[in-house]
């Protein structure tokens, strides 16, 4: 009988959680140990998702249960490339699956794109999801904003920009967010897309729920609004963009004279960002007028315009980070793969690794493709393992406890499943105690503790 296979996954947000279940489902005979960089799992869902959408982070109940069985061992505050190498998992396991997501900014290579006041989203995303290794301040100093590009995270980005502080507070914002938001002196936040209401990747919820926030006004422009023979056949043909469209297009009909709140998000549409303004600092940006061809897409028309603003965020995008010791595509931002199979410079399939999620395929799609690239992933990897036989039993340590002491002894405090439900029931407390459902912990130093108070 072929001993058990021994695989390690490297990211616990739902890509790497989805492919440990789905391999775990499997005929194999499998040991899944899922290593996490951080104390805490979910990834994204926890600490990208805007904390005032609530029914998004249900995703993570469905999550916890996977996690929750027991079968899959979580090794949490690890961090691949610093606490364990690429030598140390092949020493201990026979296949590594890289689920480590896509955290960064996206480029925008316009003038200054550098100029202080001027941020990535994914920064301040981190920032008011109170993520343990962003800076506990932000600057938030400006009373106008501008934010680039026309995705859910641009929305979200613009609404905890402009909504009250008072109407969050039943989220689950730590201390130190709340006090930030709290000297924000913000009027306008103005949104740019370079194409028109058609081509916009806002989902119907979202934005429907954006009209609603209390006393934040949204202004739409009548100018900004064309659509050609793409952008018609767009709306015939996804009920998703017709609801879009039919929400942005309500709003031009307002009365001007009903827009009384004290805060404004503005949505402007067939606009470029050419440049950055300012000198020592952000003071205003330029944009360049688009037009639509015909088929959805814009051209320049060479005709710009300026706004005044203190400060700008760039939501282009999400894009990967390369990882040591494992191939990298620095323009595509992802591992070169082929289904999951990590390839070497020549193409080739490195035997026994993997790669899963936005670091497989790239930071496009919703959970439902997650499961799906997971699926994938976990099928070339059973298939590899079935027509090897014992020869992909490649590990050479097999104790499954042998791990755990080699981080022991190198000083790393890991943290288990148990210990986040510590942290997690911690968390809730702390939000019960003043009528919300939980109240986050941020510094790392503080969630290592109270989860490995498990280990005591």
């Amino acid at each position: 009988m072929s001993e058990q296979l021994r695989v390690a996954v490297v990211g616990a947000g739902p890509a790497g959680i989805y492919a440990a279940d789905i391999l775990s489902k499997t005929d194999l005979d499998v040991s899944i140990d899922l290593f996490e960089r951080l104390p805490a799992p979910y990834g994204l869902v926890r600490y990208g998702v805007a904390p005032d959408h609530p029914r998004i982070k249900q995703i993570i109940v469905a999550l916890y249960k996977v996690l929750q069985r027991g079968d899959i061992r979580l090794i949490g505050n690890v961090d691949y490339g610093t606490d364990l190498t690429l030598d140390d998992l092949r020493e201990h396991y026979d296949a590594v699956i890289f689920s480590t997501g896509a955290i960064r900014d996206a480029e925008l290579p316009i003038p200054g794109i550098d100029l202080p006041g001027s941020y990535g989203a994914a920064d301040f995303v981190s920032w008011y999801d109170g993520h343990p290794d962003v800076p506990r301040e932000w600057p938030l100093e400006a009373q106008k904003v501008a934010v680039l590009g026309n995705g859910n995270v641009a929305l979200d980005v613009a609404r905890i920009l402009a909504k009250h502080v008072d109407d969050l507070m039943p989220t689950e914002i730590p201390a130190n967010v709340e006090a930030g938001l709290r000297r924000n002196p913000v009027t306008d936040v103005h949104v740019f897309g370079r194409r028109g209401p058609a081509q916009v990747k806002f989902s119907p919820l979202e934005l429907r729920e954006l009209g609603h926030v209390p006393d934040v006004d949204i202004v739409v422009y009548p100018e900004d609004f064309d659509f050609d023979e793409g952008s018609e056949e767009a709306i015939r043909s996804s009920n998703q963009t017709k609801q879009v469209v039919k929400t942005l297009t309500d709003w031009t009909l307002r009365d001007p004279s009903e827009l009384t709140a004290s805060r404004r998000i503005h949505l402007h549409f067939l606009h470029r960002p050419a440049e950055i303004l300012g000198t020592d600092r952000v003071t205003g940006i330029r944009t360049e007028r688009t037009e639509l061809v015909g088929d959805g897409t814009v051209r320049n028309t060479g005709r710009f315009e300026e706004f005044e603003v203190q400060a700008v965020y760039r939501a282009v995008g999400y894009f990967g980070s390369p990882l040591r010791d494992i191939p990298f595509d620095d323009v595509a931002g992802v591992i070169p793969n082929d289904g999951g199979r990590v390839l070497d410079d020549h193409g080739r399939h490195i035997s026994g690794l993997y790669a899963t999620g936005w670091i497989k395929r790239g930071p496009v799609g919703l959970i439902g493709h997650t499961k799906s690239d997971a699926r994938e992933t976990i099928e070339n990897l059973v298939e590899d393992v079935e027509s090897r036989g014992d020869a992909a039993r490649t590990a050479t340590v097999r104790d499954p406890e042998a791990i755990l002491d080699k981080l022991a002894s190198a000083g790393v405090p890991y943290t288990t499943w148990h210990g986040w439900e510590v942290l997690d029931a911690h968390e809730r407390a702390l939000g019960e105690a003043v009528g919300r459902e939980r109240i986050k912990v941020v510094p790392r130093e503080e969630m290592t503790d109270i989860s490995r108070s498990a280990l005591v």
